[in-house]
């Protein structure tokens, strides 16, 4: 009925729209479509290969480092291993020589002991200076001691060796406590300067 009255007023209900006709795409549009993926295909593949290449050579480069570092960590320490064997050897060297000096010129000896007594402090504290009795033989006639100070034979010092103990204060004069001593200081100087 409602039909009836808008054909009445001349009015018709709209019906649905025609469809449109498909058109097949034209060569043209096919080879545009066809170049446009082949060309954003390329590009996308481009992309995750660069960025598969860089994390490659990362990862290369990361192992060609620890590699690296495996070596070196044997070399630095067999470098310090060195450094102290060859340490050693000038402390043993130098000794050997110094204790000939002592023993060539007691002077020498004579001097270190005095340095010894002073290092101590004052001439009324006791002093005792511990020697290798050939030193003290060699000593006695140079050396002008306070009473409170005296030389003791100890065998188990070497020529050249000295210890002076003085109330609580112990020096440590063997030939290889002073060069061990000199020759940190030289370690500190050239560590300082590097």
């Amino acid at each position: 009925m409602l039909e009836q009255t808008l054909q009445l007023h001349g009015e018709t209900e709209p019906g649905p729209e025609p469809e449109p006709i498909l058109q097949p795409p034209t060569l043209e549009e096919i080879q545009a479509i066809q170049d446009s993926a082949e060309k954003e295909g390329f590009a996308r593949g481009h992309a995750d290969g660069f960025a598969q290449g860089q994390a490659e050579v990362r990862r290369v480069v990361a192992q060609i480092e620890g590699i690296l570092d495996n070596f070196s960590r044997p070399l630095v320490r067999l470098e310090n291993e060195a450094v102290a064997a060859l340490g050693e050897l000038a402390v043993r060297i130098a000794g050997s020589l110094v204790g000939r000096a002592y023993q060539a010129d007691p002077e020498l000896l004579a001097q270190l002991v005095a340095e010894g007594v002073d290092a101590v402090g004052s001439s009324s504290r006791d002093v005792e200076v511990r020697l290798h009795p050939d030193d003290i033989t060699a000593l006695s006639p140079l050396l002008t001691l306070s009473p409170q100070q005296r030389l003791v034979p100890d065998l188990a010092l070497g020529r050249g060796d000295l210890r002076v103990h003085a109330e609580s204060v112990r020096i440590d004069g063997t030939l290889d406590a002073r060069l061990r001593g000199a020759l940190d200081a030289v370690m500190r100087q050239v560590g300082g300067a590097a």
